[in-house]
This record gives structure tokens, sequence and C-alpha cells, in this order.
């Protein structure tokens, strides 16, 4: 045999369950359709984001929490409804990783020498009832280096064990068939790509020159989701969100095609919850894109205020920063594929994250002096939010909320905003900021958040009138739905072993990361809390290597 384990798939999953398996001796071929540039695969352009319950950066801040309440937020957001058939094993997942994320998570990551903000973001607020989805809390703890800060460390002793004669990188090898042999898989075949030196994350060829053959005593694959391919993503749309958008944005590199779902599906293995996936509504384009269509998604504070394409509010709970599948839900009704947010730039000083260790240089290159200058002590937004602000498409700036909506409406076909209409609703908003208390939810939101000291300080802005001219000047922001994450997939046990129609494991058969909905073909059920997505495959990537290894 080539190797006791093939892994398929570079990314985080897939190097965590490497690093679980050499570590305990085992040899290792690691098997991935694009070059050595793309090591790490889509986890290296995330913001690095992790789930955590019950840490020492939440009680500096004053945050109570516990295994008990982040498992409420769990099940509540999930709505687990297939608890006999596809969700049976995906609920077992989601309590095992709530545990881990309250138990030795943090500790086993700072062991491996990742580190932690000192702040805690309040991510995913949720849908406004004790019992309905999202957080209870601020969760969302960021790593120090981002997405490349989480990998580091598996990359690192990846590359080690591959001195030392224990992987062997097998790059540019796309598979196209799990070798199954006596109702076990024994390896892999596929096509031997072309080389390609294109820069992480750009396209790459898919030429071929060869065939290659890799045989093994047992196969993972963590070969990610769909996002990127907007086909497979309009072909398992849910009724439940209504129709799938005309036009999309791309969160993630092309090379996150789906493809090793439905080979995985021809060697036996079953594929559950489909429709569940996970898109946002605050994508905008990017001024310097690096793959077609790509977005980025803004990480926005509470107080802009949130518009359909026609100029209405929208409803709570589609507040900003509270509610993804919600507010999806509610933008496809209008039969529109944008929305709008409307601000001011005081809002989007303090406000506007971007995602994407790309779009936080500060944090990605742990620049402690330019973190302090850029989030805390300096003028201004972010230089990367001022960057989309100034040359993002779409992006709009005027002094007066007349010039705003009439350069708002030259970016679409027709005029569809009227200014009377957003003038009213922005007055009727205004008017509730002269009294401590209000009726309106996205007022009592921003009060609500700003007891919270994380986002007082850093994240929520003083509330102001929209209409103040020394709030100004005023922004229109145009937002696309965003494609980003699968939440169902492979069906796994606990030990990430793939399940076959019948239920019982596929005998040499693992999955792990998001070709697996995280674990258990769906860890997440049908809404996600943050920073679960790495985490996930951090979980189910550790389990697949340390059950492959036994």
């Amino acid at each position: 045999m080539n190797a006791d384990v093939i892994v398929v798939g570079a990314g985080l999953a897939g190097l965590v369950a490497t690093c679980e398996l050499v570590a305990r001796g085992k040899r290792v071929a690691l098997v991935d359709q694009e070059s050595a540039a793309n090591l790490g695969g889509q986890a290296h352009w995330s913001f690095g984001g992790l789930f955590l319950v019950n840490t020492p950066e939440q009680r500096r801040l004053g945050v109570r929490d516990s295994v008990e309440l982040a498992w409420s937020d769990w099940q509540a957001s999930a709505q687990f409804d297939r608890l006999d058939d596809a969700d049976s094993w995906a609920v077992r997942w989601a309590r095992a990783y709530v545990e881990f994320a309250a138990g030795e998570k943090r500790a086993w990551l700072d062991g491996l020498g990742v580190k932690l903000l000192p702040t805690v973001g309040w991510a995913e607020r949720g849908g406004l009832r004790a019992d309905g989805h999202g957080n209870s809390a601020p969760r969302f703890h960021i790593a120090w280096g981002t997405g490349p800060g989480v990998l580091e460390p598996f990359v690192q002793r990846v590359r080690r064990a591959a001195a030392e004669g224990l992987v062997v990188f097998h790059h540019r090898h796309q598979v196209d068939e799990l070798i199954v042999s006596g109702g076990a898989v024994q390896g892999v075949r596929g096509t031997l790509l072309a080389e390609d030196d294109a820069p992480r994350g750009v396209p790459s060829n898919r030429d071929r020159v060869g065939d290659f053959e890799l045989t093994a005593s047992a196969v993972i694959v963590t070969s990610g989701g769909i996002g990127a391919n907007h086909d497979l993503v309009r072909r398992y749309w849910p009724e439940r969100l209504g129709s799938a958008p005309r036009s999309m944005l791309t969160g993630v590199p092309a090379h996150v095609d789906g493809r090793m779902l439905e080979i995985s599906a021809a060697a036996g293995a079953r594929l559950v919850n489909r429709d569940r996936m996970w898109h946002y509504t605050e994508g905008v384009r990017n001024w310097s894109p690096i793959w077609p269509g790509h977005g980025i998604r803004i990480l926005p504070g509470p107080s802009s205020m949130w518009f359909d394409a026609l100029g209405r509010r929208l409803p709570d709970p589609c507040l900003p920063g509270y509610d993804t599948m919600a507010t999806l839900r509610h933008l496809r009704s209008t039969g529109h594929d944008h929305s709008w947010f409307v601000l001011t730039q005081k809002i989007i000083e303090k406000e506007f994250a971007l995602s994407g260790s790309e779009q936080n240089p500060d944090i990605t290159r742990k620049d402690r002096r330019a973190f302090l200058r850029e989030r805390l002590v300096g003028k201004g937004a972010p230089a990367p939010v001022e960057a989309f602000k100034r040359s993002g498409a779409d992006f709009v700036v005027a002094s007066t909320l007349e010039e705003l909506v009439a350069g708002m409406n030259k970016l679409t076909d027709e005029p569809l905003l009227d200014p009377e209409l957003v003038r009213r609703q922005i007055v009727a908003r205004d008017l509730q900021l002269a009294n401590p208390y209000s009726k309106d939810a996205q007022i009592q939101g921003i009060r609500n958040a700003r007891r919270y000291v994380g986002d007082r300080l850093g994240r929520v802005a003083t509330p102001h009138r929209i209409l103040d001219p020394a709030a100004g000047p005023l922004i229109g922001v145009m937002l696309h739905v965003l494609t980003r994450k699968t939440l169902g997939g492979i069906q796994t046990d606990l030990d990430a072993r793939a399940l076959g129609a019948d239920g019982r494991p596929i005998e040499g058969l693992f999955a792990a990361g998001e070709v697996a909905g995280f674990g258990g073909g769906g860890v997440h059920g049908y809404n996600a809390l943050e920073g679960t997505f790495l985490g996930g495959c951090l979980f189910s990537g550790r389990k697949a290597g340390r059950a492959a290894a036994r």
C-alpha cells in the first residue's frame, strides 16, 4: 500500500486529521487537487472566529456563560427535526462539540500555540426569543493571526512529518473515484492535473496530464463544501427560503466545488441534509477580487438601518448581526436579489468589520501596534473598510439623504427607491432616541449591546440620529447574497466513520469537516451560531484522525 491512510483534502480538517495520524506513527498520503500554494484551503481566508464557552476572556469582560446555556442556544438554533433519520448522529455530534467548546478546546489550542484576542464578539444575536435562534452571550473568539494563525501549528507539524517521511503530499491530484473492494474502501483513483503556479485562491487549470491510483487501509474525506459551485447551491436550495437568487457573490475560492460528495456517495456513503446551507445577506463585491465573483461579508454592528430593494425597512429579527436565515428568507420574499444598509460615518468607523484574513492585516500579521492604532485609538474606520468605502462598487457616500438615494438608484437597472419613503422611516427611527427607552427593537438592541463592555468599547457606536449632520456623511451599501457554507453532507458516527444507506459504517471510509456537515452530516441543523465552522473542522478532523489511526 502507498500509505496507512489517505486524506483527501488539504484544508484545516485534513491537516488536523493528518497531525493526529502521524502523532500515532501512521504514514499519510495527503491528496489535494490544488497546488502547494493552497495548503490550508478555505480556512486560510477566514477571520479566525472560534466558538468557545465560559472562557477566561469572557469572564474578564463580565460575560457569564455555561455549557447548559450554550447547549440551550445550540438546540434552539439547530431545530433538529429529523431525529429518527438524518439528524440521528448530528444531534450527538452537536452535544459533543458544545462540550468540547466548553471544555478542552481552548487549552488544546493554547497548547498548540493558537492565541486569542482579549475581546470576544457577540455574533448571530438571534431571533429575540430566549427559546429561539442565537447566542445568548458573546462567544466569538478571534484567533491572533486570523485563519492563518489557526492553520499555522498544523501546517508546521504536517511539513515536519513530511520531512521525516511520514507524510507525502500529492498536490494536483484530483480524486475521481474511491476504490472499493469487498465492501471496504481501500484507496483512490483520479486525474493528475498539470502543474499550475497560480497564487493562492486564484483558479487553477484542470488540464489532465495523466492518471493516478493510491491505496491504503483507510481514506478520510475532508474536501470541503459546495460554496463555489452555484449550480449545486441552486439545485439544493430549500423551498423554505424561497427561490434561489439569480445573482450571488462567492465567498470561497473556486476549488470549493463539492465534487467529493457525489464521489463518496458512489462508494456507498449516505448524504443527508443537503437542503441545509449557510449563506450571508451582507455580501459586497470585492474591489480587488482574487477568485471569480469574489465577495466579502460585512460583519456589522447593530446600528445600520436595513432596507429591502424597494426601500422598506426590514422587520425584526432581520437586524444587522442577528438572524442570518430569517433575514435571507425575508429578503427572498421581496422578489429582488439585493438589499441596502443606510448608515453614517460615525457608524462605519465603529461598527464595520470585514470577514477574511486579507481584510484584517493587523490581526493576520499579529501586529499589536497596528491593531491598537486601527481598532482602538485611531480615528476613522479601519483602512480596509475605508478602501471599500472609497473603491467598492456597492458603496455610495453623500451629504444629504436625497443625494444618497439618488446615488443608490444609479446602482440598479431602474430607480427602485423613493427618497420620501426612506426619509419617513429614518425620521421615525431617529425620534426614538429622544429618551433612554424605546419601542423600536433595533434601538433596544443597540442599548442592550452597549451594556456589554466589549461592544461599547470597540463594536457599537454611541446612539445617534442617522440624519444628524455631525455624524455624517451618509453612506449607503448595496448588499448581495454571499455563498459560504454547506451544513449537510456525509453522515458519520461519532468516530467520523462514513455511514451507508443501511446506517452501518463503511469499512475504511471516514469523513470530516464541511463535507460531513462538520460532523454527523449536519452538526448545525438549520442555523449556525458562528465561530463554529473552523471549530467544526478542528473537532471532526481530530476525531477522524484518531479513529482512523485505531
